[in-house]
């Protein structure tokens, strides 16, 4: 009997994705725009966060947003309220977004003089872990609500990310929270992430947050 073929499906794609990711990356450097990939689960105060970011910096920088969800377009009206570009793209039931299907979002949106475009990836924390999407950084947001064990549940994504956002730090005294037991976790995977303690709610942290981000950007341009 004949020895059956066996091909690894997911190293073929995954392998295909990082190349795609690595000539978009590349476009998106010479065109002097920063691409951030913004990560979380559900219910983490990603679009809020991300509200407050664009309030700091619509001024100093020119931005777009890429809102990806599997349905609705809910998070980028909310978005053009800021007066941002803003668009929707759906995922037809898929978890996450890789190069290709950001490269078309970028298409779509419009990127050309933009310091900074914002791609809010569908709310989960296994499956945009695992595409890149040729972003300049990866970016996650943690909430208080979620545990300071989170690392320990889901190790890639916070190996992957160059910074982590704990929002809702207004909601620390109500929650059995251990923000050094979460450092001390993440470092384990990740021993340069930037860390940045906030509240999208009140505004506390946001600006040692934007201020990192002002300067990668500055010194993607470069």
């Amino acid at each position: 009997m004949d020895k059956v073929r066996v091909i690894e499906v997911k190293e073929n794609i995954l392998g295909n994705n990082d190349k795609a990711a690595a000539v978009l990356r590349d476009s998106l450097h010479q065109k002097k725009t920063f691409l951030m990939n913004l990560m979380s689960s559900p219910g983490s105060g990603k679009t809020t966060t991300l509200m407050k970011t664009i309030a700091d910096l619509k001024d100093k920088i020119k931005i777009g947003v890429m809102e990806a969800d599997i349905d609705s377009s809910v998070d980028a009206e909310t978005i053009a309220t800021t007066g941002v570009k803003s668009i929707q793209l759906h995922t037809g039931g898929m978890c996450h977004l890789d190069a290709a299907m950001t490269e078309q979002g970028l298409n779509e949106l419009g990127f050309d003089g933009l310091d900074l475009v914002v791609l809010e990836n569908v709310g989960n924390l296994i499956c945009p872990a695992e595409f890149d999407t040729g972003a300049t950084k990866n970016v996650m947001i943690l909430s208080v609500p979620e545990g300071h064990d989170k690392p320990l549940k889901y190790p890639l994504m916070f190996s992957t990310v160059d910074a982590l956002i704990v929002n809702k730090i207004d909601v620390l005294p109500y929650f059995d929270f251990d923000m050094s037991k979460l450092e001390e976790y993440v470092r384990r995977l990740n021993p340069k992430v930037k860390i940045f303690p906030i509240s999208a709610k009140t505004g506390e942290g946001v600006s040692a947050w934007t201020a990192w981000l002002l300067e990668e950007i500055k010194n993607w341009q470069a």
